[in-house]
């Protein structure tokens, strides 16, 4: 039977040097196994990289012809663009196990040993050469570049404790304490945020790269290391941190570059697949698909907004964890009311701030207003850009001179009628508050009157902070919830000491 047919479970019962020679095995690098097993894929119609959504028509082909050609790879993109996560991935194109002398610390192949260690086991023991199997989620190690990497991490240096215990001077290469690449022999490597390394120990790399070799202390060494290097790098890091020098960047074969979602539905489908939740919180908050919209609508804006760093970009982690504070939010208000079910609301949204705010970086002028009015501005925009998708636009009908459909809406708050939306309302009281808005429900019914129920006095409070959104009325946030009036009226009119109090009971 040829080796490569031969089931895992059967493979790995192979102990010596001389069964694996029998079985008909032949050492082959890395580059080489990846490029194997994905040609395999390919043929087969398989997507190794499956859940990253958004790449399958730009990075990920990208990858593939990389791993065709055995090239050592540099993901080039801004925060939260799944770098690390695809450089994972790629150890799903390894193969299931592979033999290495066993007890070897540089994971020796059996018949191409580059240790000390295992040219002497060969020799003491020739065919009767122990063997242990290495399974693929064994050959991936990762490093976080940091400034304090020394080169005797990556590379490694003298150990003058094992020279002292084994007796040996420092002229022999059984005192040299490995570091994590010749560690990482026969697996895939990762550097993240390459260049955060230090220019020096950036240099160490390059004839790792070049040759597959290294150096150690001045000994006369060569280790033919087979490595698959893959780096990663935010753009941002060239101008603020560092770079990676031009050497290192001329010996990197393969410079992929990142992006982010190009649609809502992609965002949907990255921030649903990664989102965290426990069985209890989806059975008892229901959602719209306008609530996942306007998630990750606010990413979008943030990634637009003149007070956000686009230079440090806006992570996909954002619309992560506003996702799982939005159902928090609505779960928590169901337990305080001792409701078994409720439904998510726009003012909801104002629950996940604190997962904006710790998310985006801001320029100068941002710094000026603060993270938590920016966080309340990323809303509103996101509100007003969905809005349009429901609703007529407010500045066509003023612009053409139409219809206006919003007019027993704003004709009742003129009149000096307000409402409170407060965030911790039990379902009934949330209905009547809305209903309580002459024009509301017909508008929602109106042009949207295929939704459900429930949907439809969502929407009533959509529409009302998307008609603030476009100047038809007030908005004025509270403690505990959001005050609309007439915006005229409150333009024109201080608030009374009456209405201090009253916002203070609220």
């Amino acid at each position: 039977m040829n080796y490569q047919d031969i089931p895992s479970n059967k493979l790995t019962q192979l102990s010596t040097l001389g069964e694996l020679k029998a079985a008909g095995y032949e050492p082959i690098g890395i580059k080489e196994e990846l490029r194997n097993n994905l040609i395999t894929q390919l043929k087969q119609k398989k997507s190794v990289f499956e859940g990253i959504w958004g790449y399958e028509d730009t990075v990920i082909p990208e990858v593939e012809r990389a791993i065709l050609s055995r090239h050592n790879i540099n993901f080039l993109g801004l925060r939260g663009q799944a770098k690390t996560r695809l450089a994972r991935m790629m150890v799903k194109l390894l193969n299931e196990y592979v033999p290495v002398i066993k007890g070897s610390e540089l994971n020796d192949d059996p018949l191409n040993p580059i240790s000390s260690f295992g040219f002497q086991q060969i020799a003491e023991h020739g065919d009767k050469t122990p063997i242990a199997w290495l399974h693929r989620d064994e050959r991936y190690t990762e490093k976080l570049a940091t400034p304090d990497v020394s080169i005797a991490d990556l590379i490694g240096d003298v150990d003058p404790i094992k020279a002292a215990t084994l007796k040996l001077p420092y002229s022999d290469e059984r005192v040299i304490h490995y570091g994590l690449i010749p560690r990482a022999h026969r697996c895939l490597f990762v550097i993240n945020e390459l260049p955060d390394l230090q220019a020096r120990i950036q240099v160490a790399l390059f004839n790792i790269l070049q040759e597959g070799d290294i150096q150690i202390r001045g000994f006369k060494l060569r280790l033919p290391l087979d490595i698959q290097f893959v780096f990663t790098a935010n753009p941002e890091d060239y101008t603020n941190r560092g770079s990676i020098v031009t050497p290192l960047k001329d010996r990197i074969d393969s410079q992929i570059i990142t992006h982010y979602p190009k649609s809502i539905e992609i965002g949907r489908k990255i921030t649903g697949q990664e989102a965290d939740f426990k069985k209890e919180q989806l059975s008892r908050v229901g959602q719209f698909e306008l609530t996942k919209d306007l998630i990750e609508q606010i990413a979008i804006e943030a990634r637009t907004s003149e007070f956000v760093d686009a230079k440090s970009g806006v992570s996909a982690r954002l619309t992560i964890s506003a996702y799982e504070n939005l159902i928090s939010t609505a779960e928590r208000r169901a337990l305080i009311n001792g409701e078994e079910k409720t439904l998510v609301r726009i003012s909801d949204l104002a629950g996940a701030i604190p997962s904006i705010t710790g998310k985006i970086e801001l320029v100068y002028e941002g710094e000026q207003e603060g993270s938590n009015n920016i966080a309340h501005n990323l809303i509103s925009k996101a509100i007003r850009t969905q809005f349009i998708q429901y609703f007529p636009n407010p500045l066509e009908i003023k612009k053409l001179k139409k219809a206006n459909p919003y007019k027993a809406i704003t004709n009742w708050f003129e009149k000096g009628n307000m409402v409170d939306l407060l965030h911790d309302l039990k379902g009934p009281e949330y209905a009547k508050t809305l209903e309580s808005v002459p024009g509301l429900r017909d508008l929602v019914e109106f042009y949207q009157k295929d939704k459900a129920e429930e949907e439809k006095l969502f929407l009533m409070e959509f529409a009302l902070y998307g008609l603030a959104e476009y100047s038809m009325l007030s908005k004025h946030e509270l403690e505990t919830g959001t005050k609309f009036k007439d915006l005229l009226s409150s333009m024109f009119s201080m608030p009374t000491m009456e209405d201090e109090e009253l916002d203070d009971e609220k």
